[in-house]
């Protein structure tokens, strides 16, 4: 079952409406300072509703990625040409375990549960992102580069700093994002701090239903999210390269972003 791209009228307005469980939309990251989609995950919904989106990202997956113009994985190029030299997108199978992906509407965050392909839990993933943006056939983000790793102890660590830094460096987060972005992931690490919604959930638990299939990528994976709408709060343009957003698995990579 595949998102419905029609809306339904909910409260006066036109907005999609919430998708059941086991509905295939796309979760989606724009470049930097642009319109263009550079990231695609087909996903499958684990839960919608008006306090939480759960999406399930499953091993074999083709996933849209960019890469450096070579081939070579964004990660592998080194910071101080990370997001200026050229790049193109490349489709990849997701492999390794699955991820879960947590996002309550208008939190400038979504949060992410990784496993062993045994199902021991390995960790959550704090990544740090533009409010959602929810359209008809999925959700559309953009990255902002710093993220939270915590690990089953409670225990957690910024991840890609340095990244965060390069990106103002080369013009993809002015100054005041910049410092929205730092005090969104302050704000996330009391919640990690106080162990709060999600994570006293019991996510590491779940597990997705066996009967659902790996959803398929769409020829057109880049359409335009026409009549998104949403809860997210308003786009704010940075300038610059569309360059970067999370990677977590093409590769086999099960956390710490900078592939792009």
């Amino acid at each position: 079952m595949t998102a419905d791209l029609d809306t339904t009228r909910t409260g006066g307005t036109d907005r999609p409406r919430f998708w059941a469980p086991g509905t295939q939309i796309l979760w989606r990251y724009r470049g930097n300072g642009t319109d263009q989609v550079h990231i695609c995950r087909p996903v499958t919904v684990v839960r919608d509703d008006p306090r939480l989106l759960a999406v399930w990202l499953a091993p074999g997956t083709a996933c849209v990625r960019p890469v450096m113009a070579d081939g070579t994985p964004v990660h592998q190029e080194p910071l101080a040409t990370r997001y200026t030299r050229p790049r193109r997108r490349a489709v990849e199978e997701w492999f390794g375990a699955g991820v879960l992906k947590l996002a309550r509407p208008g939190e400038p965050w979504s949060i992410w549960l990784f496993w062993d392909t045994d199902w021991r839990f390995r960790s959550w993933y704090v990544n740090l992102e533009e409010p959602l943006r929810r359209w008809p056939g999925g959700v559309d983000s953009e990255d902002h580069f710093l993220d939270i790793s915590v690990r089953p102890d409670r225990s957690w660590q910024w991840r890609d700093e340095d990244e965060f830094e390069q990106a103002q460096a080369d013009g993809l987060m002015p100054a005041g994002l910049a410092a929205r972005v730092r005090r969104a992931g302050e704000r996330a690490a009391r919640l990690v701090t106080a162990w709060g919604s999600p994570f006293r959930d019991g996510w590491p638990e779940w597990r997705p239903d066996p009967a659902w299939p790996v959803p398929r990528l769409p020829d057109d994976w880049d359409r335009p999210a026409d009549g998104a709408g949403g809860t997210a709060e308003p786009r704010t343009d940075q300038g610059g390269r569309a360059d970067h957003a999370p990677d977590a698995g093409p590769g086999g990579r099960a956390e710490g972003t900078a592939a792009g």
